[in-house]
């Protein structure tokens, strides 16, 4: 297999004479492509079965102990002018950046395989979806691209009609840390990526693509590229709303994307259409529509157990690629809070004893694909994607913020999710409850500057009437005692529920300054066992607090400086100035 598309052939040449693999290997994505790799990668000891019978075709991966996350210190947006990548990346000149990493892929492929990667971000007959090329000498990047892209033979016959696509060049070189870097050129529409094995460094579809290439194409091509879920939740009379969400790690997007209604809820339903990032698109009526660019997850392991998220624990019992994963006796995968077996050989495949460390690495993934999950959507394939009823940011704030509201209109949607922010965690840091900003969870992947961001997000009310309604959720309050108000996982179902009641015009809602809260009659409560005013205290607003976070968050935009568009500020002012009077 080769192509007939003369720049994607002159690109791989240049690059075959630039690493000096032995041989290259064009990807045509088959199961027997597949086979043969996971074939070889057993004999080298870079995947290792797991227990046939229990976890049918499971393998694990064990990567270097100094590659196992993403780096951002050594991820740069490389533009000509610096103030276009803006304060929120690393920034490098291209031609600088081009010479540096080129010369760690000099000879990098030598006694390997130099593998092509023709793939497409989202269905693959869709207006919206985006095509792109990975060349790899990692056969684990290959397998993993597979379950997580539309790869092979169907995405390079797009390409080659299309003559358009993003170039990424990777090499795990010799996984120097002192040689790592993640560089994006997104004037030029490519990535460079080496010295890193791991998922967000090395299956550049990923964040690289998906986010910070793909939200620079969107603010030129008029669309958005967010780190949000998309979700279906189907009431007892068989209508769906779906919302696109955007949380901070550690806020509960994955358990939302694969909520399971609970017991109380009779008759409704969740679809699943995406867990990590979503592609936004107006159509021709002005509806904002939602396509997820990726096939697969690529998850978070530990905490993952039939109680917080039995979907995905459910999906991953097979065809699965574990990694930095723990095995038990029985040679089955094992992770922190699985609830199932013990271990007994680490991440790094040491003897486990207990005390000297996690037996599964905290950031331990899987890789699976979308359509093994039990409230996977077939919509997931729907070429225009589907309608979004409402846009949610979320959060974690122990006394701020409540359970749920709604911001006044799209602008104030905006400061809404510019101002998103979590606080740190005893788990995290030795420091608790220090606010991190993460403004539409998109901090480490926003491939330009923020306030050019922003504006784009602005300029969408100027372009439609029909937006989706804008919300903050936050299932994270607590009381003095520092318990949680309220229960979470599947009961933010009765969140969804008003939510989507507000969006039908069905309930009424306060109108405080920080925007339109519940009722509390409005929120159902039923059978849960909620403490004595919690309720009262989950859909309060401090205005003494308020007035200090909407402060803080002025002193954030302020630091955007010129390009901060005025009408944000002038949002931020106009919140402030009513909570003080």
């Amino acid at each position: 297999m080769t192509t007939t598309l003369a720049s994607l052939k002159e690109w791989v040449d240049s690059v075959a004479k630039l690493t000096e693999p032995d041989k290259v290997h064009w990807c045509d994505g088959s199961t027997a492509e597949n086979e043969r790799l996971v074939s070889k990668m057993l004999a080298s000891g870079e995947l290792l079965k797991l227990n046939h019978e229990t976890y049918p075709d499971c393998y694990l991966h064990r990567s270097d102990p100094n590659d196992v996350a993403r780096v951002e210190h050594l991820t740069f947006v490389c533009t000509a002018n610096p103030d276009d990548a803006g304060p929120n990346n690393h920034w490098m000149e291209p031609a600088a950046a081009h010479e540096k990493i080129d010369a760690l892929f000099a000879g990098a492929m030598k006694g390997r395989t130099l593998y092509v990667i023709p793939y497409c971000m989202g269905p693959i007959d869709s207006p919206f979806a985006r095509l792109g090329v990975e060349i790899t000498d990692s056969p684990y990047v290959v397998v993993n691209m597979r379950l997580m892209t539309r790869m092979g033979k169907d995405a390079l016959a797009r390409i080659e009609r299309e003559g358009t696509f993003v170039k990424g060049l990777h090499s795990t070189g010799d996984l120097d840390p002192d040689k790592r870097f993640i560089m994006h050129f997104p004037e030029e529409l490519s990535i460079k990526s080496i010295g890193s094995g791991y998922g967000g460094n090395a299956l550049l579809g990923k964040k690289c693509h998906a986010l910070r290439i793909a939200s620079w194409q969107a603010r030129q091509e008029g669309w958005l590229a967010e780190h949000m879920l998309i979700v279906g939740v189907e009431n007892p009379q068989g209508e769906t709303h779906y919302l696109a969400c955007a949380f901070p790690s550690a806020c509960g997007k994955t358990n939302l994307a694969m909520l399971i209604p609970p017991a109380s809820q009779p008759g409704w339903k969740i679809w699943t259409l995406g867990d990590d990032i979503a592609w936004l698109h107006l159509d021709d009526d002005g509806q904002l529509r939602a396509i997820n660019p990726e096939a697969g997850y690529f998850g978070v392991v530990p905490g993952t157990n039939a109680k917080t998220n039995k979907n995905a624990f459910d999906m991953i019992h097979h065809d699965t690629i574990y990694t930095n994963v723990g095995t038990t006796a029985e040679n089955e995968p094992w992770w922190e809070d699985k609830k199932v077996g013990e271990p007994a050989t680490d991440w790094k495949g040491n003897p486990y004893k207990a005390g000297n460390g996690a037996a599964a690495h905290p950031n331990s993934r899987f890789t699976v694909s979308a359509k093994q999950n039990p409230s996977y959507s077939t919509l997931a394939e729907a070429p225009d994607g589907v309608p979004l009823s409402a846009i949610v940011f979320g959060g974690r704030r122990r006394e701020l913020a409540p359970l749920v509201y709604e911001a006044r209109d799209w602008r104030h949607g905006v400061l809404m999710g510019a101002g998103v922010a979590s606080e740190t965690t005893a788990a995290a840091t030795g420091e608790v409850g220090v606010v991190r900003r993460d403004p539409m969870a998109m901090k480490p992947f926003c491939g330009y500057n923020f306030a050019d961001y922003w504006s784009h997000w602005l300029s969408f009310a100027d372009r439609s009437k029909k937006l989706p309604r804008v919300f903050h959720v936050n299932w994270f309050r607590q009381d003095q005692d520092g318990r949680f108000l309220w229960p979470g996982f599947g009961e933010n179902l009765r969140v969804l529920r008003w939510i989507i009641d507000r969006c039908d015009g069905r309930v009424g809602a306060r109108e405080t300054p920080i925007g339109f809260l519940p009722n509390a009659s409005d929120i159902d409560t039923r059978d849960l066992e909620l403490s004595e005013n919690a309720l009262e205290s989950l859909l309060s607003v401090d205005i003494a607090q308020w007035q200090k976070e909407m402060a803080a968050v002025g002193e954030y935009l302020e630091g955007y400086g010129d390009r901060l568009p005025a009408e944000l500020k002038d949002e931020q002012r106009r919140v402030l100035e009513a909570l003080q009077s």
